[in-house]
């Protein structure tokens, strides 16, 4: 349960320290002194989205903490695999500034994800906006799944049934429309044949690039060539450089049987005429290479030109031509396959409807089961609200399959004997949606291992025997949790195992909120203040006085 709320610097809160005990905690004050504040506040530390406006003006900063005591056992197993370590006492705490925020957890730092993870586990807030819930039939479906335990069971189906929706959209998406499936096979086809009837090879391009440039400067380079190679291999009038060397090699060679320090030279002049030997000759291939047709620049000029129009077409270089006739050859098989393919998902979309519908099925049959056991503790618990002649009943249609299953479930109610049940959210008037809520919440929390629950103004739209009622609902209930409630009515108000007044004052221009603890007189007092309003007399007073004995012994 919540033990102790440490505030600072929220809105008009400067800094209030909180202590609760067990059973029924309430909360009171006049309109504006801050109750919706103190909800803030502990959604603040709960994990809620806390916007900066919160922090109290001219500060830079606002926090809460809240220790918690006599924490589960099953609570802790499942902060253990959140990695949070706890005793029975666990203590959350949040930071809050203009540009971020900071949260706590037995002062392990936590995202605010997991403090919001973790607060689930130990409170639920039902505020005005849970009831306005009830309006809507899309949250009736949670209730009851929620009752049922079958959150797990929804899951396994939502996962079949997604599995259906992507095989759908894939078969879907094969069975496109037939003139633009045949539009796209002939231009593949005709694109994949143009490619490969040019043959193109990876760097053909450059290749012939190089090939024309030698043809057309064969000349020049033939003169170029014819005449070192003179040079190197000699004339018939004329020794070349290669017999010149060889001939100086021979004359060293010579001089070096004399002369020792020749010897080495001569080596080297005989290795040099080697080499220029060697180099003649690759003159000479090159020279015989030279010869070509003259037909064929007009063959590379051809080639080169179908490449030009393929790559204006297809890519900026042979490897993207080729690239993208492996993609478009690619499309072509797929769309070819294409009534194939459609046949074989076509089954898979029948085998994967077949076990979606038989999952709804069996979610169906849980919630039927689990909606007439919540119709009738809901009715149960109505009965303890001054509400013994409603009849409260979990209708169900059947509906087609969707992420949720295959039922369409609506709150059906019959306020009067021997009237049809209708649906809840046409004929319930607003102090019966604020009882059915508290119905409903009694029903689901005694399922569920919350500590604490805050019913903030659960009494909205009652007054008089049903008020009363709902005070003594509420006691009840906080027999086996703690309950904390915020309320403008004495007859809730009197049955608090606990009473905390909320009130704000004016000092120096600003307002200050406090949060007091009451004893009995004060508590009397307070309820007089709510039944009659600032004119206490002695008359509200004794009526405060006969309630709260009243509600002391209920």
């Amino acid at each position: 349960m919540l033990s102790e709320l440490h505030i600072r610097n929220i809105a008009v809160i400067r800094e209030a320290d909180l202590a609760f005990g067990e059973g029924l905690n309430v909360f009171t004050g006049e309109t504006g002194a801050g109750k919706s504040i103190l909800i803030g506040a502990i959604g603040a530390v709960l994990g809620w989205r806390t916007p900066k406006e919160l922090i109290r003006t001219g500060e830079e900063k606002a926090s809460v903490s809240a220790l918690f005591r006599g924490v589960s056992l099953a609570v802790r197993a499942e902060l253990a695999q959140l990695g949070i370590e706890s005793g029975e006492e666990l203590l959350l705490s949040r930071s809050i500034t203009p540009e971020s925020t900071a949260c706590r957890v037995n002062g392990q730092p936590v995202t605010v994800a997991m403090l919001r993870q973790i607060g689930a586990l130990l409170m639920n807030i039902h505020g005005q906006m849970d009831t306005q819930m009830l309006a809507s039939p899309d949250s009736h479906r949670q209730f009851v799944d929620s009752f049922g335990g079958l959150d797990g069971e929804r899951e396994r189906y939502a996962a079949l049934y997604e599995r259906l929706r992507a095989l759908e959209r894939r078969l879907a998406s094969l069975q496109t429309d037939a003139r633009e499936r045949e539009r796209r096979l002939d231009l593949l086809r005709y694109q994949t044949q143009e490619i490969a009837a040019c043959a193109l090879t990876a760097g053909e391009e450059e290749d012939l690039q190089a090939r024309r440039r030698v043809i057309r400067s064969a000349e020049q380079l033939t003169q170029w060539l014819s005449e070192s190679r003179a040079l190197l291999s000699g004339t018939d009038e004329a020794d070349g450089a290669v017999a010149l060397l060889q001939r100086a090699a021979g004359g060293l060679s010579r001089a070096g049987e004399v002369l020792d320090a020749i010897a080495p030279l001569a080596q080297r002049v005989e290795t040099f005429a080697y080499e220029l030997e060697e180099a003649a000759g690759q003159v000479r291939d090159a020279l015989e290479e030279l010869e070509f047709d003259p037909r064929e620049l007009d063959g590379i000029e051809a080639r080169l030109d179908t490449i030009h129009r393929l790559k204006k077409k297809y890519g900026g270089s042979v490897e993207e031509i080729l690239a993208f006739y492996e993609t478009a050859a690619a499309q072509l098989a797929a769309l070819e396959n294409a009534d194939v393919s459609a046949e074989a998902l076509q089954r898979q979309v029948g085998e994967a409807r077949g076990e979606a519908e038989a999952a709804a099925a069996r979610l169906t049959e849980r919630r039927r089961a689990a909606g007439e056991a919540f119709s009738a503790r809901v009715r149960a618990e109505l009965c303890d609200l001054d509400m013994p002649r409603v009849e409260f009943f979990v209708g169900r249609e059947a509906a087609p399959l969707s992420e949720t299953g295959a039922d369409a479930i609506e709150f059906l109610l019959s306020v009067n004997p021997g009237e049809d049940p209708k649906p809840l959210s046409k004929i319930a008037s607003g102090g019966e949606m604020s009882r059915i809520m508290l119905a409903i919440k009694n029903v689901i929390s005694a399922a569920d291992d919350l500590g604490t629950l805050i019913f903030d103004e659960v009494d909205t739209g009652i007054s008089g025997r049903a008020a009363q009622k709902v005070g003594a609902k509420l006691r009840a209930a906080a027999r086996d949790r703690q309950i904390l409630c915020v309320t403008h009515l004495a007859q809730v108000a009197a049955f608090a195992d606990r009473h905390l007044l909320i009130e704000k004052e004016v000092e120096g221009g600003r307002t200050f909120t406090h949060v007091v603890p009451l004893g009995q007189e004060e508590r009397i007092h307070e309820l007089a203040r709510i039944m009659s309003g600032e004119a206490i007399t002695e008359a509200a007073l004794e009526s405060a006085a006969e309630l709260y004995a009243f509600s002391q012994k209920a």
